[in-house]
Formats: structure tokens, C-alpha cells, sequence
């Protein structure tokens, strides 16, 4: 017999679950080894039912994972049924196409069990500081170039850890102890949510979990039909170009196609796939479309298995929103940042108001590789870091865009201070860039400009992730464009998408986009206009006033 729960019992459970994921996400900040988790949060935790339908997930996630995490969850039940899971079973994989599009980030889950029946997964997606290769750039051709490939398996069987796993791991990355010691704050997180997950469940006498998701999935599922029902049927269409490579732009359509209280986004003419590594698999495709569209409809609902069931996704196979294998995707948030923004496109059609102008991303970042000299902490050791570095964000009919701050993804910039501290870089400024936020009526938020000097003894391999270099973020309702980023070494204008290698002496110079305008320029007023030039946001000779 269905078990119903009254809207007292239910909320109370609800934000029980809340609170044990994220519990579990501070416990991973916490023992984690690199900044990527602990600086710049490129992770999230997600219950999901037995199934592997999301439930809840942690309020410091990233969209994209959100989206991946439950659907690597599934994948692994193809791979491992409920009949092959025991309790203390961890499995990992960063495959591609079943994980997040690409290999840095490692997905892990962990069966739960009440009475000997599988009741749910605990699962978490965190950036590895490195998983082998070459350096992540937008220059590998395949994906056996990007690194160590793990398949869906058991990295943890019945409480026993796999070492020769371990083993091989550690042997092929640059960076062993942080790479493995942020594995295993994911399986402190992993362990943390089975923990509170089983005091739950006892404390309200729950013999599994069915009835509870069905109660706050369905819900959920409920409200965002009741949005799509509220928007006008049709099929709405837009189109985005990308910097693209080989100084060739790519562009990439959508269809989207409200029917009764259902969506579907078709990608048919988008671009084909291409033999670099900014290829954007299907998993991550779909996770950015669907934030697009929840984002326009039912914000502030939470995000589980039921607010995606109204909404279906398709897109030619060997596009480059979904490539097929041996498709390099290391660098695939430079085409997956856009998704967004075309369903943005097509929306915008009809419910203006809930969109806002291109963001100065996708979001910008800088990959370190290289040998610390002898004699000093760490000699003869190799080293990888990933620094991220933020645009300015598009103006909407509320305001002004947000300045300097990730979307869609929600990862931080790294700080100067930590910077400093794990790598041999001196940081001569890191400022705001004046006029690169779009006027308008609401001006888009602006970039940033780091200046980088390198002070290593020996040489050091750099990449970048970085776009909006030829075309900036737009602005809409007769807004402007934000001012496109520029990137510099030793002052010679570079190509972002190549590697390079920086001696003692040598500089880096970022400048990150600004976010495009909203609404005519000549309607901005006079008191914003006025604090715009106080605060040095925009110069007196681009302030824009017809």
C-alpha cells in the first residue's frame, strides 16, 4: 500500500534531504586537495531513488552536473544491476558519453541498501586537478589524447578498494596525490549521504524510498507542465555562432516546439563535429538545454527527475552537440556555455521579459603543466593547475548584468592569493575592464584583466579556455555588445585555442568578455550613468548616451 505524506511531514522530509546533501558538499570542500573543489566548487552531490531519478541535489552544484550526475547513475545500472551491487560498492567512471562530455570530470556512486534491497545511490562529479594527456586545451584530435579513460566499474567492491585501479591512476597523472585525494573526498561525501540517508529513513519508519520520490518528483513534474501549459504553442527557432577553430566559426540552431505542456529541442543543422576538442557530447547537451528552459519556466523549483520529464531533446548524431566516439570534448564547455543561450533565443520570442543579453562566456580558463626545479619544495616533481577567470554577465529587464561571475556555469574564480601559493606566477593586477559591459538601457556586467607574469625556472606548458574572442556577447531589446576578450602573451595577440609554452619572464595577459547591453542606451538614466563613471566602469569617452 502507498504511503501519502501531509504537507508538514513532507516538507520536514524534504529539507532533511537538503540538509544531508549538503552537508555531504561541505564535507568534500573540506578534504579535498585541489582548488578545483575547494576554491572554485567544480563539483556536486545528488541523491537519486533506486532507480537513478534524481531527488535532491546540493545547493552548491554545478547546472551541468546536475543534469549528467542522475543519467551516469543509470548508466551504471546498465552496466551493474541491482542483483551485481552489495553494500560498500563504489563505482567511477569519467567516460565521455556516459559522464559529463568530458574526462577530467570523475562521476562516482555508491548503492544504498535497507534490508538487503537497493533503496537509492548517493553520487558525486567532481573536476579531477588532472587526469593525464596532454595539457586540456581545444588541441586534441581524439580522445585518446586527453587522458586516462576509466569505464563504468567497481573502484570500491563490498568495502574492498580496487588498488590496482588506484595504481594505475596515480601512474598516469601528473598529480597523484591530489588527483586521488580529491577521489577520495568524493567517497567521504558518498559515505556522508548513505550515513544520514539511513538515520532518515529510520527515524520515519520509510522501508524504501518509492514513495517519497514519487510524492516530491511528481510534484515537481506537475509544476513545470503547469509552466509549459502557460506558454503559447509553436515552434520557435535560433541561431548562435561560436569562435570556432581553424579560424573557422561554427554555429549551432535549435528548434524548440511547445506542445500542450511538453517541450522538445531539436539541434538538426547545427554544425558537424569537428577534430578538436571543444565537441560537446549528448549528456552535456542535454543537461545545458534543460537548465535553459527551467531557468525560463519554474526557476525556483527544485531540481529533480520530475521537472525534466516534460521536456525531450534530440540532435543529429555527429554534430558537434553530439559527437560520436573518438570525439575529443576536454574543452566542450566552449560550445556547451552556448546551449543556454539558444534556448534563450527561442523563448525570448515569446517571454521577453524572463531572458537576458549574451554572457561574456563561456567561461574563461588558464591550464598550467610543468616540472618544479630541483632543489626547491617539490623538485623534479610535475605540477597541473586549472585557473578559471570570469566574464561579465547579459542585462536583463531587471537590471544590470553581474560582473565578473560564471554562467551557466556557477564555478569561482580563482583568487590571486592561492594562485600564488601553488604555482610559480606572479599577478601584477587583476582589475576591471572599463567599457567592456554592453550599454544600454541596463548595461551588461563587465570583464576582467589579469596580468600574469611567469617567474618558473623551468618552462611552462599553457592552454586556455576562452571565447567571445571574435564574437562577442550580443545585446538584445537594442542593447549593445559587450567589448570580446583578448588574450596576450608578452603583448602579441595569441590564438586562445593553442598551447603554448611560457619561459621566466614571459607574461600573460586575459581580458575576459563583457556581457551584453538590454533596452536602448539613451533610456539609461542619468543617476546610473553618472555612478557608472564614478566607480570607472565606463570611461567618458564611451559613455554611450544616443
Amino acid at each position: 500500500m502507498s504511503r501519502t505524506f501531509d504537507p508538514i511531514e513532507l516538507e520536514l522530509l524534504w529539507r532533511r534531504l537538503i540538509s544531508m546533501v549538503d552537508e555531504a558538499a561541505a564535507a568534500m570542500v573540506r578534504t579535498s586537495f585541489s582548488t578545483l573543489v575547494r576554491e572554485s566548487y567544480d563539483f556536486s552531490c545528488v541523491i537519486t531513488d533506486a532507480s537513478g531519478q534524481s531527488l535532491v541535489q546540493a545547493s552548491e552544484s554545478i547546472p551541468s552536473f546536475i543534469g549528467t550526475l542522475p543519467e551516469t547513475v543509470k548508466h551504471f545500472l546498465r552496466f551493474f544491476p541491482p542483483e551485481n551491487l552489495e553494500p560498500g560498492d563504489v563505482l567511477i567512471t569519467n567516460d565521455i558519453w556516459l559522464g559529463t562530455g568530458h574526462l577530467p570530470d570523475v562521476t562516482m556512486a555508491k548503492p544504498i541498501f535497507k534490508g538487503g534491497r537497493l533503496v537509492a545511490f548517493s553520487a558525486t562529479t567532481a573536476h579531477a586537478p588532472d587526469i593525464g594527456g596532454k595539457i586540456r586545451s581545444p588541441e586534441p584530435r581524439e580522445v585518446f589524447e586527453e587522458g586516462l579513460q576509466i569505464p563504468p566499474m567497481k573502484m570500491i567492491a563490498a568495502g574492498r578498494t580496487d588498488e590496482t585501479l588506484v595504481t594505475i591512476i596515480r601512474k598516469n597523472v601528473r598529480t597523484p596525490d591530489q588527483t586521488m585525494g580529491d577521489l577520495y573526498a568524493q567517497i567521504v561525501a558518498l559515505d556522508l549521504m548513505e550515513d544520514r540517508l539511513r538515520v532518515l529513513m529510520e527515524s520515519y519508519d520509510l522501508p524504501d524510498l518509492t514513495d517519497l520520490a514519487r510524492e516530491v518528483q511528481g510534484r515537481c513534474e506537475a509544476a513545470m507542465r503547469a509552466a509549459i501549459r502557460e506558454l503559447p504553442d509553436g515552434t520557435y527557432h535560433s541561431e548562435l555562432t561560436t569562435d570556432g577553430v581553424h579560424d573557422k566559426p561554427i554555429t549551432m540552431k535549435l528548434a524548440l516546439t511547445i506542445r500542450g505542456d511538453e517541450i522538445e529541442m531539436d539541434f538538426a543543422g547545427t554544425d558537424p563535429q569537428v577534430d578538436r576538442a571543444i565537441n560537446c557530447a549528448l549528456c552535456y547537451t542535454n543537461a545545458m538545454a534543460m537548465y535553459g528552459v527551467k531557468v525560463c519556466t519554474s526557476p525556483n523549483l527544485p531540481n529533480n527527475e520530475g521537472a525534466w520529464r516534460p521536456i525531450a531533446l534530440k540532435a543529429p548524431p555527429g554534430c558537434i552537440v553530439n559527437p560520436v566516439f573518438p570525439a575529443s570534448g576536454g574543452s566542450r564547455m566552449l560550445i556547451g556555455h552556448y546551449i543556454p543561450m539558444l534556448v534563450f533565443g527561442c523563448l525570448g520570442q515569446i517571454v521577453p521579459e524572463r531572458v537576458m543579453a549574451a554572457c561574456g562566456s563561456p567561461m574563461w580558463g588558464m591550464n598550467q603543466s610543468g616540472v618544479r626545479p630541483n632543489g626547491g619544495e617539490g623538485g623534479g616533481k610535475p605540477y597541473a593547475n586549472m585557473f578559471f577567470y570570469n566574464g561579465g554577465m547579459g542585462a536583463n529587464t531587471q537590471g544590470d548584468g553581474i560582473t565578473c561571475l560564471s554562467w551557466p556555469s556557477n564555478v569561482s574564480s580563482t583568487s590571486i592569493e592561492i594562485s600564488e601559493h601553488i604555482a610559480p606566477l606572479r599577478f601584477h593586477h587583476k582589475k576591471l575592464r572599463p567599457d567592456s559591459g554592453g550599454p544600454g538601457r541596463h548595461r551588461g556586467g563587465l570583464g576582467q584583466e589579469i596580468l600574469i607574469e611567469s617567474r618558473s625556472e623551468t618552462p611552462i606548458a599553457v592552454s586556455f579556455l576562452a571565447e567571445r574572442t571574435v564574437f562577442p556577447a550580443f545585446g538584445i531589446e537594442g542593447g549593445k555588445d559587450g567589448a570580446p576578450g583578448e588574450l596576450r602573451i608578452n603583448g602579441a595577440k595569441t590564438d586562445p585555442k593553442k598551447q603554448y609554452v611560457l619561459n621566466k619572464g614571459d607574461t600573460v595577459s586575459l581580458g575576459t568578455p563583457g556581457g551584453g547591453g538590454h533596452g536602448d542606451p539613451r533610456q539609461r538614466s542619468d543617476a546610473a550613468l553618472a555612478a557608472d563613471l564614478a566607480a570607472g566602469y565606463v570611461t567618458e569617452r564611451a559613455a554611450y548616451r544616443g
